[in-house]
């Protein structure tokens, strides 16, 4: 089955040339961004959604989550959608040019409104983020929500119980975990001078107030 939706078709967004008087950003085409833009990590069990709603609320930025968009493009019953649809009920991987396509036509969707964008959950994967940054824009800030194994066990246990999930036992849980960390750690490695760890072993409220600290700056400076 062969995708439509490749790389060729890419529209490269940027963001204006910096005032330091580098003309590179001038060189491309495509539309500007100039609100910030934010990925969001952690494993499951770590609150990040939480704190999207969080965010979102404070200061109205757009959430795009790619499993959502995913989801919804299944859902639309588009040409896409059907493709997407063979290729999850075969187990296979998604494309890695797909989702950045869909992330890329929803932040051109949204990007005349919106005050900024939080990234939920992308990249997956180091390859992934190098791609985001040079097919869609850089991105400011990278927020880690950090919790122990421990923490994500017991967390998602307890989530499982109130929600019926049979397939969430231990076992199966500390593997999403370990496939999550594998992978994780390549991506916050190759970020750490826009990286934010914060410890996400505290309650909601507590870690709300030091994202804030990183995003009212940001925020103020754009």
């Amino acid at each position: 089955m062969t995708c439509n939706c490749g790389p060729r078709q890419t529209q490269r967004i940027v963001r204006p040339p910096p005032k330091t008087g580098c003309s590179c950003g001038a060189l491309q085409s495509g539309s500007q961004i100039n609100v910030p833009i934010i990925w969001v990590l952690g494993g499951p069990g770590s609150g990040k959604g939480t704190q999207c709603d969080k965010i979102v609320a404070k200061y109205g930025f757009t959430h795009l989550s790619s499993g959502d968009l995913l989801r919804n493009e299944v859902s639309s019953g588009s040409p896409r959608g059907q493709e997407l649809s063979a290729i999850m009920e075969k187990g296979e991987l998604v494309p890695m040019e797909v989702v950045l396509d869909l992330l890329k036509e929803a932040i051109l969707k949204s990007l005349p409104n919106s005050k900024g964008f939080l990234i939920d959950g992308y990249p997956r994967e180091k390859e992934q983020g190098v791609m985001f940054e040079k097919n869609i824009s850089p991105v400011d800030l990278v927020l880690f929500f950090d919790a122990s194994e421990e923490t994500l066990v017991k967390r998602l246990l307890g989530r499982a119980e109130t929600s019926g999930r049979v397939d969430d036992n231990e076992e199966t849980i500390k593997k999403r975990l370990h496939t999550f960390n594998t992978h994780n750690d390549q991506v916050i490695s190759q970020y750490t001078a826009k990286l934010k760890r914060i410890n996400a072993e505290r309650d909601v409220g507590a870690i709300f107030q030091e994202v804030e600290s990183y995003l009212d700056p940001l925020v103020a400076s754009k």
